[in-house]
């Protein structure tokens, strides 16, 4: 490439640090690539467990992007009535060549109004809030849709990453960061989806997280009737 590839993810209070840090060690390890962790101000930022993060520039200061990514966790829900965050999102979608997410960060760009009529994938939990935004949901673990690039839960931001390096630069490109990073991975039981996992483990994930998904599908609602506002900024 005869310029650098930038990429930028929204950093955001109580996001879920693999969300980003995931893709980001993928993407930092591509030919040529510059990454932005971008934020309102230069604060550092404490994920939801407790990580603190650096935002590298601000929504004023933010360079141009070629890729757009906005991961998920519990700081998705403000993110979802944040009009300055969501403007953002819009001004810079209508300049970038990817516009992706991770987790539930697709629901931030659902939000936005920028997964009306494309495929797209969110954790499993609420991946059937796309839908009210407009989005096809598809329990993918990475679903590509034209120039919108979505992935499932967490740890399949490394797998996103793997698929937009290969966009961009090739397989063989990401082939070589995968082996680098001894991306092979053999987990320890087969309890990571729901379709692996067993009814009683599923029912008990279920209960655990009910009242969070049952908050951020009221907010997913709200947003979605937002989007059909007559005054809605596009």
């Amino acid at each position: 490439m005869s310029a650098p590839l930038s990429i930028g993810f929204l950093l955001f209070p109580r996001l879920t640090q693999l969300d980003l840090t995931g893709p980001y060690e993928v993407f930092v390890r591509a030919p040529h690539t510059r990454v932005h962790l971008i934020w309102k101000t230069r604060d550092p930022v404490t994920a939801d467990r407790g990580l603190g993060l650096l935002p590298t520039t601000t929504f004023a200061d933010c360079p141009d992007l070629d890729v757009l990514c906005v991961p998920g966790g519990p700081g998705q829900i403000d993110l979802m009535e944040d009009e300055e965050t969501l403007a953002f999102l819009r001004r810079k979608a209508q300049q970038v060549r990817l516009i992706t997410s991770v987790c539930t960060g697709s629901l931030v760009l659902g939000a936005a109004g920028l997964l009306q009529g494309y495929r797209a994938t969110s954790h499993w939990a609420s991946l059937d809030q796309l839908a009210l935004l407009g989005a096809e949901p598809v329990a993918e673990r990475v679903v590509h849709d034209r120039n919108r690039i979505t992935g499932a839960g967490v740890t399949s931001g490394i797998d996103f990453a793997l698929h937009v390096v290969a966009e961009i630069y090739g397989a063989e490109v990401a082939q070589l960061i995968q082996l680098h990073m001894e991306y092979d991975p053999a987990p320890p039981f087969s309890a990571g989806s729901p379709r692996s996992a067993s009814p009683a483990l599923l029912d008990a994930a279920r209960a655990q997280s009910a009242a969070f998904v049952a908050k951020r599908r009221a907010v997913t609602e709200r947003a979605a009737a937002a989007l059909h506002r007559p005054d809605k900024e596009s």
